[in-house]
């Protein structure tokens, strides 16, 4: 389920040569998890927008009165794609704990400016996962075994008695829709890829606590999910068989919650839990 530790084996988060304790070092996060689109974008609009002015010139239009809607779209897209990479980036451990970033070295590796980097960030650091340090950058949230055992016995307090209400109401057609969801958990498990495991751990109990139709259960458990998923400042890593472990239970989950096993039900989600304090 969640790890609360650095992945065994995981990628330098600094770049060659760099120091791994000099502040404002970006992480080393791979380049294809920012799509070609969000690098150069910039470039690219300027030429678009200097053949439409142009053509305009030629038909006697006046480029000017050109609606901008299109260039905020595209700004609030890349931002969303860099917050998606930073998060896989906290989720893998390759932005450490106790670490500051600036934004703008963290831009210069994902080849966009410095803004769309500390709009996510501002972001990151509302959901407690990084701390703003003032002409510094960020500094990526240490935590503790303690506060992940927190997080484990609060989501225990809201999703078990969903989940045993989800047990006696719903029908088992409806589970099925579900299956493909805890199948992807697998799947990632078993390629060792964390951050494609944390997407679909949330993605399989969003579906789930979905069936409840209390959308504000929802957002708040799929925010201590979140949580839950950071790193420690340090801790064993994570090894393959514990994520197919973890991923295993979702399936057991589904089989339970069709058979309406109300007390196999309730101890799955508790262990399941329980297993981001390994």
């Amino acid at each position: 389920m969640e790890q609360g530790s650095a992945r065994e084996g995981a990628r330098p988060a600094y770049a060659p040569g760099a120091s791994p304790h000099a502040s404002g070092n970006a992480a080393r996060v791979p380049q294809d998890r920012v799509p070609e689109q969000a690098r150069g974008r910039q470039g690219e609009e300027g030429q678009t927008r200097g053949r439409h002015g142009e053509e305009g010139q030629a038909r006697g239009e006046h480029t000017h009165s050109e609606p901008p809607a299109p260039r905020a779209v595209q700004r609030h897209s890349v931002r969303g794609q860099i917050l998606d990479a930073l998060r896989a980036a906290l989720v893998d451990g390759e932005l450490v704990p106790g670490q500051v970033y600036s934004a703008p070295a963290l831009g210069a590796r994902f080849g966009v400016s410095a803004t769309p980097v500390r709009e996510a960030m501002q972001r990151l650091a509302v959901e407690g996962a990084v701390e703003v340090v003032p002409n510094r950058g960020f500094r990526v949230t240490e935590r503790g075994p303690r506060e992940l055992a927190e997080l484990a016995e609060v989501r225990a307090l809201i999703e078990v008695p969903v989940m045993l209400s989800l047990a006696r109401t719903v029908p088992a057609h409806r589970w099925s829709v579900l299956r493909p969801l805890a199948e992807a958990t697998v799947a990632a498990a078993a390629v060792g890829d964390r951050a494609a495991y944390a997407e679909s751990d949330r993605a399989f109990h969003r579906a789930v606590l979905t069936l409840s139709g209390n959308a504000q259960l929802v957002t708040v458990a799929d925010e201590l999910h979140r949580r839950s998923q950071w790193p420690l400042v340090a801790g064993p890593a994570t090894r393959r068989a514990e994520l197919l472990a973890d991923a295993a239970e979702h399936t057991a989950l589904l089989d339970a919650l069709v058979a309406q096993d109300l007390t196999v039900v309730q101890a799955l989600v508790r262990e399941h839990f329980n297993g981001a304090d390994r």
